[in-house]
C-alpha cells in the first residue's frame, strides 16, 4: 500500500508540474486564452492537493480498519 500512495503522490505531483508549465507555454504563445489557463491553474493547485489528502486519509482508514481485523499472531 506504501508504494501505491507514493506513486499516487508523484503522478499529483507532476501533474501539477504539468499544468504549471502549460500554463506558462499557453499565456506566452495565446494571449487571449491566458486568463483562463492561469484560472485553470489555480483551480488546480487548490483541487490536486485536496484529493491527494483526502485519498491519504481514505487509505489511512483502510490501512487500520485491515489491520484490526486481522488475527494477532500471538494469541
Amino acid at each position: 500500500m506504501k508504494k501505491f500512495k507514493q506513486i499516487v503522490c508523484m503522478v499529483g505531483a507532476i501533474s501539477l508540474a504539468g499544468i504549471y508549465l502549460c500554463t506558462l507555454i499557453f499565456s506566452i504563445v495565446d494571449q487571449t486564452q491566458a486568463k483562463s489557463w492561469l484560472s485553470a491553474s489555480l483551480y488546480a493547485t487548490i483541487v490536486i492537493p485536496v484529493f491527494l489528502y483526502a485519498f491519504l486519509l481514505i487509505t489511512r482508514q483502510l490501512d487500520n480498519r485491515t489491520k484490526k481485523d486481522r488475527p494477532d499472531s500471538s494469541e
